[in-house]
């Protein structure tokens, strides 16, 4: 700590809990703020001398004051503060590489810019999917987006430069991101119909479980109306597609079974899970299993 922050630690010998008492009641303040409201009170510290206590205490960023409070008192978080640590908590995995479908995110939807951390970007997709997943494409603006993932919106067209690269990146990312998955999962199976079951199981849990990232893609793959977005996710769409024709072209199948029409009623099925699906009655697993099941009762040879 240096003389000027020890001094006013000299001047104020309340400071440490008082600066403690706003990191509980007031966790998102910055240091300035906090200084600033503790000088009103009479105490004399500096902006520094509020980071060094927080130090002391683990308790250096927003992120970290409010999982403390959270740990306390689960209840006492508002909505805000609460999707203010969520994306703070995923913002340091994907800076990690704890999670590894979103540290790589600048790879397979169209890459960080050069200098910029992968984390960003894919920290923009992810909060940029729950945005439109809950307000809607129209409804949903690049400031929004922004504001939600602490950035300026001029730092979001860095990465992308408008909203429709920011929507149509999300559903590259998405099909990448299952289509890898869908591969190793059918590539695990012991026999032909094992592996089938393995992707539909994968599919169908990425839609209604995945991050989202997959579910936004989830629910373009049941629900797409907008024709111009279609045609620019057609290639996409029919890459992860041709992953389906493999696997089904590898069961016994009886010999007049068209193995197209059965993989278009597959996947139909399973693309309309996000649409109905609800939480409760059968898992995104046990409704994969049973749609291979009576598939592979009637086309079985």
């Amino acid at each position: 700590m240096n003389q000027h922050t020890a001094q006013g630690m000299e001047d104020a010998p309340d400071a440490e809990s008082a600066i403690l008492e706003f990191a509980r009641t007031e966790p998102t303040l910055g240091q300035a703020a906090v200084a600033e409201r503790l000088r009103a009170r009479g105490i004399r510290i500096s902006p520094s001398g509020v980071r060094y206590i927080w130090q002391r205490h683990d308790l250096e960023t927003a992120v970290k004051r409010l999982q403390a409070l959270a740990d306390r008192v689960p209840e006492a978080l508002t909505p805000e503060q609460q999707r203010l640590l969520e994306r703070g908590q995923l913002s340091a995995r994907l800076a990690s590489g704890v999670v590894a479908d979103e540290s790589e995110a600048g790879n397979s939807a169209g890459g960080a810019a050069e200098g910029d951390t992968p984390s960003r970007h894919a920290l923009i997709l992810h909060v940029a999917a729950e945005r439109f997943a809950a307000q809607g494409y129209d409804r949903t603006s690049i400031r929004d987006i922004a504001r939600s993932v602490g950035l300026l919106p001029g730092s979001v067209y860095h990465h992308f430069p408008a909203k429709e690269d920011l929507y149509l990146a999300i559903h590259r990312e998405g099909f990448q991101r299952v289509m890898e998955r869908v591969r190793q999962a059918a590539a695990e199976g012991s026999d032909p119909w094992d592996s089938l079951r393995r992707a539909c199981e994968v599919h169908v849990s990425a839609m209604v479980e995945g991050s989202p990232v997959d579910r936004i893609t989830g629910h373009s793959l049941a629900m797409i109306g907008d024709h111009e977005l279609y045609d620019k996710i057609t290639d996409n769409r029919r890459a992860y597609e041709l992953v389906f024709r493999d696997i089904i072209g590898g069961l016994p199948l009886a010999p007049d079974v068209d193995r197209t029409l059965l993989r278009l009623t597959l996947l139909g099925a399973m693309n309309w899970v996000a649409v109905w699906y609800r939480e409760g009655k059968r898992s995104p697993q046990q409704i994969a299993d049973m749609m291979v099941n009576m598939m592979r009762g009637g086309v079985e040879g």
